[in-house]
């Protein structure tokens, strides 16, 4: 899907941040050229979109970490057929965040090349269907909240002049436990902050991210399958680029604490997943039949393609944790809306209980010591630590849908 066919099909005509790149360039080129980069993460959209933006501007090092083999091999492909080479060391390592590989793999690169000067974390489990068991949510609360801390607290230790993570606005008033992992990683980085700087960025839906509805579109119609989409559930979307320049700007001129959001209009930018699927089929010259069933929708697919048509199925959500509209900041939170043209920034103090988070880490570590925990214990203790958190419990899932 080209780049001007993205913006069409999520309602917007122009990109969101060219003139604030533009009006920082000087900048942004000055501290990517003589500084060394660390991403983890760094083959998924978001964090391969960053590391194109670092690599065009010939970072002193760029090494990128991330478990997918298969995506860190196009990401080569990617850099290499488009920017090509650069002056500086680019190299690219199949690790485990978490382990202790990765560990002695920064002590080897602070001997080598003295540690990094930014790090930039993309790594998390980012599904709201990674919640409906109960192994692959305390997985979440690993990648998304300790493993998170953990490399803000090698960034310290390394002096480090900055740690980026990736939020997200599922953080902001969060209905699932995936958006309240963040806000609770956000109140563990708070209390770190106090000693290592710290920026966030909080944005919308990732537009054909690996593994998101609009990325299994191509995949249904590459295996002649129909598309299915709820019809009510309207999100915020930025392209991969976009995402990769608001994590850029956050990390190279966020202050401590900051959280980078894009201006975006609930009138203009919010926009079913329905909508986009309708304009997704019209750009590939197909009329869109809306069918009863799934059914009749999987059933329909060759005989409406053989007419230029393609079968869908529309449907009012009604899965657990699924918001029926995104916000990326609270009442409460201080907003910095004039530094930037198309970038809001929530402007946070100091906010944490030390008590409180201690205690979570207890909990979690007692759970895993006991090996055996339910979807019910770590939501009570979600509950606890975040006390407006509003669980959208229906009993269904993701998965099972079309």
């Amino acid at each position: 899907m080209a780049k001007d066919n993205i913006l069409e099909l999520i309602g917007r005509t122009e990109p969101l941040f060219v003139n604030d790149i533009q009006n920082r360039e000087a900048e942004l080129k000055d501290i990517i050229s003589s500084s060394r980069f660390l991403v983890v993460g760094g083959a998924g959209t978001i964090g391969s979109a960053i590391c194109r933006e670092l690599f065009a501007r010939d970072p002193k090092v760029l090494h990128v970490v991330d478990i997918s083999e298969n995506n860190m091999v196009e990401l080569v492909r990617d850099i290499r057929s488009s920017v090509g080479y650069g002056s500086g060391e680019f190299a690219t390592f199949a690790l485990d965040c978490g382990s202790e590989i990765f560990e002695a793999f920064i002590e080897t690169q602070m001997k080598r090349i003295g540690g990094y000067d930014y790090i930039f974390n993309t790594s998390a489990l980012k599904h709201v269907r990674s919640e409906k068991d109960p192994f692959t949510l305390m997985r979440m609360v690993d990648t998304n909240i300790f493993y998170t801390e953990k490399l803000m607290r090698i960034a310290e230790d390394m002096g480090a002049k900055k740690y980026f993570c990736v939020s997200t606005d599922k953080a902001a008033n969060p209905v699932n436990m995936m958006g309240a992992s963040k806000r609770i990683m956000e109140m563990f980085l708070s209390r770190r902050s106090e000693n290592m700087p710290l920026s966030m960025a909080r944005f919308a839906n990732v537009a054909f991210s690996d593994g998101s509805l609009l990325y299994g579109f191509n995949r249904r119609i590459e295996k002649n399958q129909p598309i299915a989409a709820p019809c009510d559930v309207r999100r915020y979307f930025v392209t991969p680029k976009e995402s990769g320049e608001l994590c850029l700007l956050s990390c190279l001129t966020g202050e401590n604490r900051d959280i980078y959001f894009p201006k975006l209009s609930e009138e203009l930018n919010l926009i079913t997943f329905g909508s986009i699927a309708e304009k997704y089929l019209a750009n590939l010259g197909y009329e869109p039949v809306q069918c009863a069933t799934e059914q009749e929708a999987r059933d329909r697919v060759s005989e409406l393609k053989a007419q230029h048509k393609y079968p869908v199925y529309f449907f009012t959500s009604d899965t657990t944790g699924e918001k029926d509209f995104e916000e990326f900041y609270t009442d409460n939170e201080v907003l910095d809306m004039d530094k930037f043209e198309s970038i809001g920034i929530i402007k946070n103090e100091l906010d944490f209980n030390s008590d409180l988070l201690d205690d979570f880490v207890n909990e979690i570590a007692d759970m895993k010591k006991r090996r055996t925990w339910e979807r019910a214990d770590l939501i009570d203790l979600f509950n606890r630590m975040i006390p407006n958190f509003n669980h959208k419990e229906t009993g269904k899932f993701l998965d099972g849908r079309m």
